[in-house]
């Protein structure tokens, strides 16, 4: 009705309207939910062998654990520079695989020089944003989390943000920043009792529900108007082509 209304008007005669959409409630429902665990891949951003940014991201993990999904921590260990290395490595490979597995993400970095350490965005660098016509990313879920050594920041967790958003993930409001990370875990890597790690529990709690809430329904809320005009001016050219 919106459209034939739209038409009769010409209100917004820029507007291919056989190409637009109008949303509805009923399309952000899934008839046939999923019934599998969520399922979470885990980025952290330290080689070191006391990494706190590790110690962190298992945190992360045994909570979403608890929580009912299905959780791989990848280690970054090996993995090669971005473009220094072909995309056949077994990192890139094994990275890859876990980042199309995955329903819903969480990154975790160190704070080094007021930004996000070189091993976490080497592995975001490596996932690709489009593999043929199918985006690894696109519509998944992202939390970010972030250590410091000194006082409370946020620099490595806007950058990812921003990162997040450009990889087209839905990234969660929640974030967490853990200062003087040294003083949070016990020698055995177990964060203590404290303000951040509640905060950790409530990053956790909301990545797990909107995984639930947006993983059916991914590739509806992630549909664009230009990207659907675009297509169908490809096709239209191919078929003009052809018959040509």
């Amino acid at each position: 009705m919106g459209c034939a209304v739209l038409e009769k008007e010409h209100a917004f005669p820029a507007l291919r309207l056989d190409l637009f959409d109008v949303p509805t409630q009923d399309r952000l429902t899934s008839p046939h939910p999923s019934q599998h665990r969520p399922r979470f891949l885990v980025l952290y951003g330290s080689l070191r062998e006391r990494s706190y940014s590790r110690f962190l991201a298992f945190e992360a993990a045994r909570l979403l654990e608890a929580m009912g999904g299905e959780v791989k921590v990848f280690d970054p260990t090996g993995l090669p520079l971005a473009d220094g290395a072909p995309e056949t490595h077994p990192k890139v490979q094994e990275l890859r695989s876990l980042a199309a597995w995955a329903e819903g993400m969480v990154w975790c970095s160190p704070e080094r020089h007021g930004a996000m350490t070189g091993v976490m965005k080497t592995q975001i660098d490596w996932i690709p944003l489009s593999v043929g016509a199918v985006r690894p990313t696109q519509g998944k879920t992202l939390a970010v989390m972030q250590v410091s050594g000194g006082s409370q920041s946020f620099n490595a967790l806007n950058q990812m943000r921003v990162l997040g958003r450009w990889m087209r993930m839905i990234t969660i409001p929640n974030q967490s920043s853990v200062a003087k990370a040294f003083a949070e875990f016990t020698e055995e890597g177990r964060m203590k009792p404290s303000a951040f790690y509640d905060r950790v529990v409530d990053v956790m709690e909301e990545l797990f529900k909107f995984t639930l809430l947006t993983r059916d329904v991914s590739g509806y809320l992630v549909d664009r108007y230009s990207e659907r005009k675009e297509s169908a001016e490809e096709i239209s050219k191919r078929v003009s082509q052809r018959a040509i």
